[in-house]
């Protein structure tokens, strides 16, 4: 037996034994926030009997309170997860984003201060880049920090910070030289959310929803040894961070099971009817075949990538691909539900309406944000266009 059989069984009974009811199917996934209890006991049980075997972030370091996992038998767990439809123990933007961005180029220090307490859930991050006047221009940023003995000083304003108000510490770029070229002058800092200077507002969205928060910091402090990489050399470590953000290995995986949309076919049945044991509108099929064929294909694009990537490491500038297509595919899926269901596709509340058709019409709306956050699609198709074809400007 060779030893990705072997370790196969291993992990297909183990989680055989350890998976709880309560970790399997729909259901909530931790982010680590101390403001946001875990209800279910099995959902606690499942984070920590993962953090303990190194599973909630399989292919990091043991020392980081990983588990040290080659990516082949990374993929072979995913794999048996899924067999059993168990959901990750843990989820956000500490394991998806500053974790890795930590590796990368995180000292000794940091990585042993901060990375240990992702693996075992006990702090959610969130991301502080965009600001009013700083958004797909990114380095237009003009947040301000100013050293200052063992701290840096930090005023500014922050915007689309999504999930602030439950976060517990944020990665934020600054400005550190005001004098130098605006690529150049900005630096990568940790950033602790639990002090007076920081104050977060949550932004309500036409979804009724308020995933994003603008944050304002005054006088907000940052330790020193929180700088991540060099001072003024914060940009190449930002640029990083978004390639992990926008297909980081455990969200191509599969591994954090992101949503998979509107069930088009379930809802065709329900709003169109078949004939002949097929939906019975043409057109309608069409759509909906051709969608099928394109989340799948993307699918497949995303697994090889991964399978063709150098160990445990994340692509490169073809991940602004996957984003570019991940949000087009997911914004076509919606238009598609709430053309299906037709009048009662567009209803906001009141009677005469499903609750189902009620969170589809807020999906629907949610999902236009989808092309423009992490990055626009203008600014992926730049990127695609200049790293991956290597067109000239």
């Amino acid at each position: 037996m060779s030893d990705l059989a072997a370790f196969r069984e291993e992990a297909r009974a183990w989680l055989a034994e350890n998976c709880p009811p309560g970790a399997r199917g729909p259901g909530q996934i931790p982010t680590g926030s101390t403001k946001i209890p875990i209800e279910d006991p099995d959902v606690k049980r499942w984070l920590d009997v993962m953090a303990e075997k190194g599973w909630t972030v399989p292919m990091w370091p043991k020392e980081y309170g990983g588990a040290g996992l080659s990516k082949d038998e990374y993929l072979v767990l995913i794999d048996e997860m899924r067999t059993i439809s168990a959901r990750s123990p843990l989820a956000g933007m500490g394991t998806g984003l500053i974790g890795p961005t930590l590796l990368d180029y995180g000292n000794d220090d940091q990585k042993s201060r901060h990375l240990p307490r992702i693996a075992r859930g006990e702090v959610a991050w969130c991301q502080g880049y965009s600001e009013p006047g700083a958004g797909s221009d990114l380095a237009s940023l003009s947040t301000r920090a100013v050293l200052d003995g063992d701290n840096f000083i930090i005023n500014g304003q922050k915007i689309w910070t999504s999930g602030a108000q439950f976060a517990d510490w944020m990665f934020i770029l600054v400005r550190t030289d005001p004098d130098a070229p605006k690529h150049e002058g900005i630096s990568f800092l940790l950033l602790d959310m639990d002090q007076p200077g920081v104050q977060v507002k949550p932004i309500r969205l036409i979804s009724g929803n308020s995933p994003f928060c603008e944050s304002f910091f005054t006088d907000a402090r940052a330790e020193r040894r929180d700088l991540i990489g060099e001072l003024n050399r914060g940009w190449t470590v930002g640029k990083r961070l978004l390639q992990h953000e926008r297909s980081g290995i455990t969200t191509l995986a599969g591994s954090s099971r992101r949503p998979e949309g509107p069930k088009l076919e379930k809802i065709a049945d329900q709003y169109i009817g078949k004939l002949d044991g097929r939906i019975a509108d043409a057109d309608y099929r069409d759509r909906i075949i051709a969608h099928q064929m394109t989340a799948r294909s993307l699918q497949l694009t995303q697994k090889r990538t991964v399978e063709e990537t150098a160990e445990a490491k994340t692509p490169g500038p073809q991940t602004s691909m996957f984003k570019y297509y991940g949000s087009i595919t997911m914004q076509n899926a919606q238009n598609l539900a709430r053309d299906l269901r037709g009048f009662n596709g567009v209803g906001w509340e009141g009677e005469g309406f499903t609750s189902e058709e009620l969170s589809g019409m807020r999906d629907y709306l949610s999902g236009r944000a989808s092309s423009i956050y992490s990055g626009s699609n203008e600014i992926q198709l730049n990127i695609i266009a200049k790293r991956v074809l290597g067109l000239p400007d």
